[in-house]
């Protein structure tokens, strides 16, 4: 029997409810890995993920249906708050639920 998915591949919850900022310094232009194209400046050094400031939030890197099958278009250079974002935590629960969620699976 094939092993299920990770629960955040049909969720997606997360990029698609919060503002996700972090520093400057995260993005290629400034020597990291975030794609300049999907970062907007906000100010004092710090940018956001493209489409996370809008209402309803999403990341322009999100791919997919939240709920159903998603994925980070850009997970290998994502910037550190979502690397720092963790599954099943209290935020995950309640990004969840604003989607209409079950809770994370244990």
């Amino acid at each position: 029997m094939p092993a299920s998915p990770h629960p955040c591949l049909t969720c997606g919850a997360c990029c698609a409810s919060f503002r996700v900022d972090f520093s400057e310094h995260e993005t290629q232009e400034m020597g990291g890995d975030v794609p300049d194209g999907l970062a907007v400046e906000v100010a004092g050094g710090t940018c956001r993920m493209r489409g996370t400031d809008h209402s309803p939030p999403r990341c322009a890197a999100l791919m997919g249906r939240v709920g159903e099958k998603a994925a980070c278009g850009i997970y290998e250079w994502r910037p550190s708050p979502c690397r720092e974002f963790e599954a099943g935590s209290e935020a995950c629960e309640r990004a969840r639920r604003r989607h209409g969620l079950t809770p994370y699976p244990a």
